[in-house]
C-alpha cells in the first residue's frame, strides 16, 4: 500500500512467499494429517508457547500436519497451539488485498513495532478457527512485518499488507496466548462468544472438558 514507500528498507530482506504456492502447499498438505482444532477455553491457547529450538524431522512433520489441518478447516493461517501443540510456529496460505497468494511458515515470530506515523488502521471483520462461526470488527495496522526463522532455523522476515497483514498479526498473537477476541471490548467479546455458542463448526474441534 501507499505508506510502504515512506519506509527506508531493502526489499530483498523479505522472503518471497508468492511463488509456486499451489505446489508448495499441496506438498506440505499431502504429507500431513489433519488434526482437530482447539477452541477458546483450551489452556494451550491462553499462554505463551515455547520457542522452537529443534529444527528437525519432528518439526517438519508438525508443519505438514498444520497445512493439512488448515486446509481441512478452510483457514488462511494456523498456529501450532490451535492443534494442541505448545510451540511457536505458524503456517499461512493467505491472499493479500490485491488477491496475491502467500504461502509459508514462521517459527518464533516477532512483530516489528511500527512507528506511530506508519500505523494506518484497518477495522475489517476478523474471525478465528478457534472461535468458530464468530466474527467481529477489529482495528489492526494494514501493514505488518514478522521476523523469525524458517523450518530449517534460518532467519527470515515476512511482510504483508491488508488481509495478509491481519493474518500475520493474528497468528503471531496466538503464539503469545492471545486470541483476537481478547482485543475486543467486553461487549464485542461477549457477542463473539454468543455467535460461537449458537453456531456449528464446519470442521472437527477438540471439546473442552
Amino acid at each position: 500500500m501507499a505508506q510502504q514507500g515512506t519506509e527506508q528498507r531493502v526489499d530483498d530482506e523479505f522472503i518471497v512467499d508468492t511463488e509456486d504456492c499451489e505446489e508448495r502447499e499441496r506438498a506440505y498438505r499431502e504429507r500431513g494429517t489433519a488434526r482437530p482444532i482447539t477452541v477458546v477455553g483450551n489452556p494451550v491457547l491462553h499462554k505463551e508457547c515455547q520457542d522452537v529450538t529443534e529444527f528437525d524431522d519432528k518439526l517438519a512433520a508438525l508443519i505438514d500436519d498444520m497445512f493439512a489441518s488448515q486446509k481441512a478447516a478452510e483457514g488462511v493461517g494456523l498456529a501450532a497451539n490451535q492443534i494442541g501443540v505448545d510451540l511457536k510456529v505458524f503456517v499461512y496460505d493467505c491472499p493479500d488485498d490485491d488477491g496475491v497468494r502467500h504461502v509459508g511458515v514462521v517459527c518464533n515470530p516477532v512483530l516489528d513495532e511500527l512507528p506511530a506515523d506508519r500505523r494506518v488502521l484497518d477495522d475489517s471483520n476478523e474471525g478465528c478457527l478457534s472461535v468458530p462461526t464468530a466474527y467481529a470488527a477489529l482495528a489492526r495496522p494494514d501493514y505488518a512485518v514478522v521476523r523469525g526463522q524458517d523450518a530449517q532455523g534460518k532467519p527470515i522476515a515476512v511482510q504483508g499488507t491488508g488481509y495478509f497483514a491481519r493474518c500475520l498479526q493474528h497468528e503471531t498473537d496466538h503464539l503469545y496466548g492471545r486470541l483476537y477476541i481478547d482485543r475486543l471490548s467486553k461487549r464485542d467479546r461477549k457477542d463473539a462468544l454468543r455467535q460461537m455458542a449458537e453456531g456449528t463448526p464446519r470442521y472437527e474441534t477438540v471439546p473442552n472438558d
